[in-house]
């Protein structure tokens, strides 16, 4: 999309994340780009810029779900939207969400009306390693066009989804010490395999695209996204990244909090939730809404994600005010949403935050994103509009793609 004229946004209160409120601010959105930011008065308005009086609204960057399973785990379309497992082999660490992402998925949408510009799509849980994960603008015609870093990390699972898929199977792994052997021998394999290519000198060997990727994750190009729950698996997955050495983020981490000094002092990310969901299996037992706020406190750095479709994803702001409301800081929450997870996803140069030169994906929001009165009144992307609400109709509508 290419952004038409100069945009500036007046009379906002302009949330930053990695700066100071600045309220009566202004900011301008130009060849989409952000082009500069800073109070009315500081900040001229373009010649022929179209202007938008937020009257007041908030402005902030798009937000950022780091864990979705858009676009391959479609809704209300049953197994024919169901890409989001290649459960035939418990070892996929070649297979891409990419190719299975299908952008005209109405979540897409709902995300947009929800304020989110900027998702991760992973691969599911029914493998021990289950792909390659990309992160995304959430508004484009084909997935092509939508691409922000492909691949953004390697989704694997720890825990119970691998144990019955394969223990149903009658196949390895039917148990965690089974999962654990499985990442073992893979990484294993990516090692000897590297061997080989370093015996060669230069000569071309057979290809594997497996353990080419996982290569990449040993060599810390992108990080090993592991699923997990339970505080053993979570033990599990920190004694294999020591083991490896590989960039650790932990996906969902229900009962993280529960070693939430050990994640700080080992510097691992964790992505927790989703947080309003049933206790629907033994590992989501003791989930919290609490456990951001902890997990913050402790210095760990923390994401909030929905997991869409498991949680709608225009509900990841509504996550968010309610770790709030269970005692996580309101400065914080708003992170977990927008430069945490843009770290994560490696991306944070691009978006996460309101900073000159970033890309303008930005959201005017009618009042506090954090009191769940306010709604989303408009959304760009790179500069241009892709969402309005219309309050007198109640409706909003999304750009036709």
């Amino acid at each position: 999309m290419e952004q038409p004229h100069p945009i500036a946004i007046v009379n906002a209160r302009l949330v930053p994340i990695d700066g100071p409120v600045v309220e009566d601010g202004a900011i301008v959105l130009r060849d989409g780009r952000i082009e500069a930011l800073g109070s009315t008065e500081e900040v001229p308005v373009p010649d022929g810029a179209e202007v938008v009086d937020a009257a007041g609204g908030w402005v902030l960057p798009g937000l950022i779900d780091a864990h979705v399973h858009l676009g391959v785990w479609e809704e209300g379309e049953g197994w024919a939207g169901q890409d989001t497992n290649e459960m035939t082999d418990p070892v996929m660490a070649a297979a891409r969400a990419l190719d299975g992402i299908n952008p005209r998925e109405q979540g897409f949408d709902d995300a947009l009306m929800g304020g989110i510009t900027t998702v991760n799509v992973n691969p599911g849980s029914g493998n021990p390693i289950g792909g390659q994960a990309v992160a995304l603008k959430t508004y484009g015609r084909y997935v092509d066009e939508m691409i922000l870093r492909s691949p953004s990390g390697v989704k694997a699972a720890l825990g119970e989804n691998p144990k019955r898929v394969y223990g149903e199977q009658k196949k390895t792994p039917s148990t965690r010490l089974g999962v654990a052997l499985v990442l073992r021998r893979a990484f294993a394999a990516a090692r000897s395999y590297q061997a080989k290519v370093d015996a060669a000198e230069g000569k071309p060997v057979d290809s594997d695209l497996v353990s080419e990727t996982l290569l990449k994750v040993l060599e810390r190009e992108i990080p090993w996204r592991q699923h997990c729950h339970r505080a053993d698996d979570i033990a599990t997955a920190l004694r294999l990244a020591d083991e490896f050495g590989y960039r650790l983020v932990l996906d969902h981490g229900t009962e993280s909090y529960l070693l939430a000094d050990l994640l700080a002092e080992k510097q691992v990310p964790v992505l927790y939730g989703p947080l309003i969901v049933s206790r629907s299996k033994v590992e989501v037992r003791d989930r919290s809404l609490a456990a951001p706020g902890i997990l913050d406190r402790a210095g760990v750095e923390v994401s909030i994600i929905t997991d869409h479709p498991v949680v709608p994803i225009e509900y990841l702001i509504t996550q968010a005010a309610l770790a709030v409301r269970e005692g996580m800081e309101r400065e914080s929450a708003l992170r977990a949403v927008t430069i945490n997870p843009a770290r994560v996803l490696g991306v944070e140069d691009r978006v996460g935050s309101l900073a000159v030169g970033k890309d303008a994906d930005v959201v005017l929001w009618s009042g506090d994103p954090l009191d769940l009165q306010s709604r989303v009144l408009r959304t760009w992307q790179d500069g241009v509009e892709v969402y309005t609400y219309d309050p007198g109709q109640g409706t909003g509508s999304v750009r036709p793609r």
